[in-house]
């Protein structure tokens, strides 16, 4: 992976789960996100333009995950990362998400998932 954009904690609620009782209200998922994106020119001039606006795919994948109903933590995952791959500077997304308590005697249990461009016609 080169250079990398690193979203940490990502706390949202969202409609997750295959149980009825997950289907009825908003659950905790827990989002981490790593891009792998070239950052030697937004270094160089120090000018935003240059540079990959991670405040716009992070409010895109809020209003994504809010206002989704995934079955699957596995296909949030992956849509996820979709968005992180619309920027052409970004080569490859690494998303992890968790639903803490989903286990019983687990903290929070997951996914994660490496995606790059050229697994989506972007």
């Amino acid at each position: 992976m080169p250079d990398q954009i690193h979203i940490a904690d990502l706390l949202l609620r969202t409609i997750i789960g295959i149980n009825e009782e997950e289907r009825e209200k908003k659950q905790d998922v827990l989002i981490n996100i790593t891009m792998g994106v070239d950052l030697k020119a937004a270094g160089h001039s120090d000018q935003i333009a240059d540079a990959v606006n991670y405040r716009t795919i992070t409010k895109e994948i809020i209003d994504l995950v809010e206002n989704s109903q995934f079955q699957l933590v596995e296909a949030m995952a992956h849509e996820v990362a979709r968005i992180c791959l619309k920027d052409e500077r970004v080569a490859c997304a690494e998303v992890r998400i968790e639903k803490p308590g989903a286990l019983r005697f687990a903290r929070s249990v997951g996914v994660s998932v490496v995606r790059r461009r050229e697994d989506y016609q972007l």
